[in-house]
């Protein structure tokens, strides 16, 4: 084999052995090493993503077809890359005063890292499956790597036996596939429905049922939802972050590519599929967050409920359905993470505030989170001109142009729902009798990422063209 048949797989080559060089390196520096190993691996992540969008590789697929590389897989990988290094700096200060400075932590994050960007660039379902193991394995060890914390240990187990499960369904909906369409490969089974060879089977079409199945549960889509509540609540902030942030997006960019990239043609016997999880996603998340009590689990139920709204788009089963997916989890990730920075910011003493009716007073102690919080929650809830209303709006227009205007009511009204658990956030925030007050020091890496997720969420609006002009060039990689 050639360099030029590796050349696509330099930044995940980059990653794997900046892990591995990290991991000798802490084995020897034992634990005073963390923080500097942090900042590498952000560092490593960076040179990925320099190597990534500076490669002269022209779009195509390697090793055999399993791995492609086009427009569509350089911008949801840039994604990835954006969320792991945020999610690191994020965890910096946290992971030093819990007691669980551990150099493993930042090493764990890059190799999961590796797994995701080999699920964004999967073209094949064997692909598919070794990249969602290899980003799986290292998450079910970072939920549960506040090792004295039982909730932390819960989550980390919930998470693993799930996902176990998931991967199982998935590996049976793929060897439906393979018998019945007779090739693992997309560009091959695409070919094959375009040309009518392969015909369409109630076996394929029970196959294709089982992998979503398997995609939903990693992107947390009813009814495969049940882990994350349990996970988001136990697993410390920072990890939740992350699970809410760059998994989220790459299972997302593969449950994308995977329905539309074999099974284009066959959008209409998917799409009720599609429609279904993203109908149960958009109402129990508006629904199930509003007696929420903690508010890490109300941020649970909202990621389930903004994975429905950005189903809506993929329902479409059109360019313009995929181009409102690729902007919605741009912006998303830019919400998700600012809201996880709020909530790490905010502690009395040594404990973390966790309850939402303690944020009581905190636009009194803490008047710059609360108004980065207030955005985030204005943001997420749907209300103009923020980017959140600008996500659901191009994925609403999408499912409207495509014919699916019961989907995209249903979507308007979850989301006039949703609001009320938002907005009462912020009315407590700044209306409720405050409490006991706030710690005052802000750490600089947390108040770098509220800074820039809050100007990003409230100034998109004056100019949007660059994220929509470069989801469109993705979106048209997969249908052009």
């Amino acid at each position: 084999m050639t360099f030029a048949q590796f050349a696509p797989l330099l930044p995940e080559i980059l990653l794997a052995c900046a892990a591995m060089a990290l991991l000798l390196f802490g084995a020897f520096r034992r634990q005073d090493a963390t923080r500097l190993i942090s900042w590498l691996a952000i560092a490593a992540l960076v040179a990925a993503w320099l190597v990534l969008v500076n490669r002269p590789v022209a779009p195509g697929a390697v090793l055999a077809g399993m791995f492609i590389t086009d427009a569509f897989a350089t911008f949801m990988k840039s994604l990835v890359l954006l969320g792991s290094a945020l999610a690191i700096l994020l965890s910096l200060d946290f992971i030093r005063r819990e007691g669980m400075e551990r150099f493993e932590f930042p090493v764990l994050i890059l190799l999961a890292t590796v797994g995701m960007m080999m699920m964004v660039s999967a073209n094949d379902l064997i692909a598919l499956y070794l990249g969602i193991e290899l980003q799986s394995l290292a998450l079910y060890v970072i939920a549960a790597f506040k090792r004295d914390s039982s909730r932390a240990t819960e989550a980390g187990l919930k998470y693993f036996v799930l996902g176990a499960l998931s991967s199982g369904m998935l590996l049976y909906g793929a060897s439906l596939i393979y018998g019945f369409a007779g090739s693992t490969n997309f560009t091959a089974l695409a070919e094959g429905f375009a040309k009518n060879q392969v015909p369409v089977s109630v076996g394929l079409i029970v196959g294709i049922v089982f992998l979503a199945a398997g995609l939903a549960f990693k992107v947390s889509a009813v009814p495969f939802h049940m882990w994350t509540p349990d996970v988001y609540e136990g697993a410390p902030t920072p990890v939740t972050a992350f699970f809410a942030a760059a998994p989220k997006i790459a299972a997302m960019a593969l449950f994308t590519r995977a329905l539309i990239s074999p099974f284009g043609e066959l959008v209409a016997e998917w799409r009720q599929i599609i429609v279904f999880i993203a109908i149960a996603s958009m109402l129990l998340g508006a629904f199930a967050a509003i007696w929420q009590k903690n508010l890490k689990r109300l941020m649970a139920y909202s990621s389930i409920g903004h994975v429905g709204y950005a189903l809506v788009g993929l329902a479409a089963g059109t360019g313009e359905g995929v181009r409102g997916v690729v902007i919605y989890m741009a912006i998303y990730l830019a919400m998700t993470l600012g809201a996880f920075a709020c909530i790490l910011a905010m502690r009395r003493g040594e404990e973390m505030v966790e309850g939402i009716d303690d944020l009581a007073g905190l636009a009194r102690n803490q008047p710059g989170v609360a108004f980065a919080l207030a955005v985030f929650m204005f943001s997420l809830a749907g209300i103009p001109p923020l980017a959140g209303f600008f996500g659901k709006f191009y994925v609403f227009v999408a499912a409207v142009n495509a014919g699916l205007y019961t989907l995209a009511v249903i979507g308007v009204l979850a989301s006039v729902v949703g609001a009320y658990y938002y907005l009462r956030i912020v009315k407590i925030m700044y209306f409720d009798a405050p409490g006991e007050k706030f710690a005052t020091p802000l750490g600089r890496e947390l108040a770098v990422v509220m800074a820039g997720t809050t100007l990003f969420t409230l100034l998109f609006f004056v100019w949007p063209a660059p994220l929509v002009q470069a989801a469109a060039a993705a979106a048209r990689a997969l249908l052009p």
